[in-house]
């Protein structure tokens, strides 16, 4: 075997969804964290395409490169990307990130549990807790959450149904299940697929809308909510949703469904959770308090045989 390149990351998941973190990337000049975010897409066409498509990496995979700070207040900075190049930002990304650096011994854990990370969209504060060497909780603050608009009739003949437009960290329009006849299990999950598609085919004049998202709120009173969310392209996001349950709660708060102070768990389909509760409320919308945790689930290094006939990846959704 000839090895042309050779990239060694770390594997993480934060409630189902999947991140993979690299610090080895090859080195270009950049002046600031906003411009190594410019340059990412086609400086690293080759690296994404090698450790985020197939057959190393997947349709739901996501990347974090870390880099030392350019902000004094930061403990690293991360540029966060997808298949398609740069995100401004993943909530689910900095529990990855401050999770890998921590337990990976990157970072050393502060008697204050409070860390920050730079990124494009800003330095965020993070408030990890570490026991026996692992990260057991991570905390992270929302942007603000603002309904959009409510009861919005969808135009298909085989729905009968409403929906709202939230925008949380991306514009979702919100469903409720109680408009379905299947359950939010993965016994159904064929039906619920089905739906996300015909949902997405129905809103497809709306390209504004970056998430669609089922929520079930029929466990309201034990502080539940689950939420399916599809991405535009029809593919279930695997975790529950930090922007969804961000999304949702302000839906629910719109409606008068739940209380102020009350805190909510999302689960995904598959039974996954994080934790959502509100911390402000005013006029240009609402922040929460996200706490949720990531857990490693490898290290390996990715290599690039130069005969290798599907080098450029490939990806089957």
């Amino acid at each position: 075997m000839k090895i042309q390149k050779a990239y060694t990351a770390t594997d993480i998941h934060v409630a189902g969804e999947a991140f993979r973190i690299i610090k080895d990337a090859p080195f270009i000049h950049y002046q600031s964290l906003l411009e190594l975010d410019e340059q990412f897409p086609r400086a690293y066409e080759e690296e994404i395409n090698l450790l985020l498509k197939e057959p190393r990496g997947f349709a739901g995979l996501n990347g974090c490169l870390v880099v030392p700070p350019f902000n004094r207040e930061a403990d690293a900075a991360v540029v966060f990307f997808n298949h398609e190049g740069t995100v401004p930002f993943q909530y689910g990304g900095v529990v990855a990130v401050i999770t890998a650096l921590l337990e990976c011994g990157h970072l050393s854990p502060k008697e204050s549990n409070e860390y920050k990370l730079e990124t494009i969209s800003g330095v965020v504060s993070v408030h990890a807790v570490m026991k026996n060497d692992e990260v057991i909780s991570v905390k992270l603050e929302s942007k603000p959450s603002q309904v959009i608009q409510t009861d919005l009739p969808l135009n298909h003949s085989g729905l009968n149904t409403q929906y709202s437009l939230v925008q949380s960290d991306r514009l979702y329009a919100i469903f409720n299940k109680s408009d379905v006849p299947f359950e939010l299990h993965l016994d159904d999950l064929a039906e619920v697929q089905k739906w996300g598609q015909t949902v997405n085919e129905a809103l497809s004049s709306n390209d504004a809308i970056s998430g669609v998202v089922l929520l079930d709120d029929s466990l309201l009173e034990s502080g539940k909510i689950k939420t399916v969310t599809f991405r535009r392209d029809n593919y279930i996001v695997r975790s529950p949703g930090f922007g969804t349950a961000a999304a949702c709660c302000t839906s629910l708060l719109a409606k008068g469904g739940i209380s102020v102070e009350q805190p909510l768990q999302n689960e995904s389909i598959f039974n996954s959770s994080l934790t959502v509760q509100l911390v402000k409320d005013y006029e240009g919308g609402q922040k929460y308090i996200f706490t949720s945790r990531g857990f490693i689930t490898g290290m390996q290094t990715y290599v690039l045989d130069p005969t290798d006939p599907l080098s450029a990846g490939f990806l089957l959704k």
